[in-house]
């Protein structure tokens, strides 16, 4: 099957997949916070402020991460790393919570099981542009990008490292895992497995948040391994599985820390409930 990018202008505006699916896996994730707070009789305010804060530490730490890695210059257009992104979001969301006198745990909990649902809907973005895809395959859901980012043709697989054939044409389109809809699924059910356990008292608050950064690194580790990369600094293994190392141990080290840790008071600044 042969996948090519969605994209379309609204006059002067260039729209595509990836952009309308990041702007909705921060809808997403803002609308699920929201709810939460909600159901917590807190100020829903909140979900708002965490998002702008995402939005522009994710933007930030997205493409300073990518320059970092690739040398370019940070005014160029495209070129956004994942888990830049990530940590961006995460400094912009805790500088709001200090902002506003919000207990880092609480914004913690809070945060943890949407973090899963949001990841989910930004990787289909990621498919409707054709990036990030996997290693050549013959499976039967395999997808070819013949104008991915880049396209999915033998002779760019070959500047990943991937193996090619004996004698394939560099302009042979393959067909590849399509690994950003296998983190969908994975991500869509750690979201399902972690959204009613939020409601635990037992593992202390805050608790969510640890959570998901073992769920989204040991998820990312595994992904690596069907991924087209061109990193892989430590014989098969890249850069964002040493990253993801890193981030299921800091998860189990504050899960561990925060279980049983019992409740904090949320400030007055998410005790105030607007009236209607």
């Amino acid at each position: 099957m042969n996948v090519y990018p969605l994209e379309f202008r609204l006059g002067p505006l260039h729209v595509t997949g990836f952009g309308l699916m990041m702007m909705l896996a921060f809808l997403v994730t803002g609308w699920l916070a929201g709810l939460e707070l909600k159901r917590r009789g807190l100020n829903e305010a909140y979900a708002s402020d965490c998002l702008m804060g995402a939005v522009i530490g994710g933007i930030v730490g997205a493409k300073l991460w990518y320059v970092a890695l690739t040398g370019s210059s940070p005014f160029s257009t495209g070129g956004f790393v994942w888990y830049g992104g990530f940590l961006g979001g995460v400094v912009g969301v805790a500088l709001v919570g200090m902002a506003k006198r919000v207990p880092l745990r609480w914004t913690m909990h809070i945060v943890g099981p949407v973090l899963a649902a949001g990841y989910a809907v930004g990787r289909v973005g990621c498919f409707l542009v054709g990036d990030d895809y996997g290693r050549p395959t013959d499976v039967p859901w395999a997808v070819r990008f013949p104008q991915g980012m880049p396209p999915s043709t033998a002779g760019n697989l070959q500047g990943f490292r991937v193996s090619i054939p004996e004698g394939t044409h560099p302009a042979t389109v393959l067909a590849v895992h399509p690994t950003q809809l296998y983190e969908v699924v994975i991500m869509l059910a750690v979201f399902a497995w972690m959204w009613p356990r939020r409601k635990r008292t037992d593992w202390g608050l805050g608790s969510m948040f640890p959570l998901y950064l073992m769920f989204a690194g040991a998820e990312r580790f595994v992904m690596e391994i069907l991924r087209a990369k061109d990193d892989r600094f430590l014989g098969p293994f890249t850069i964002a599985q040493a990253t993801s190392v890193l981030l299921v141990v800091t998860g189990a080290a504050l899960f561990a820390q925060l279980r049983g840790a019992g409740d904090v008071d949320p400030g007055a600044y998410l005790r105030t409930v607007p009236q209607a």
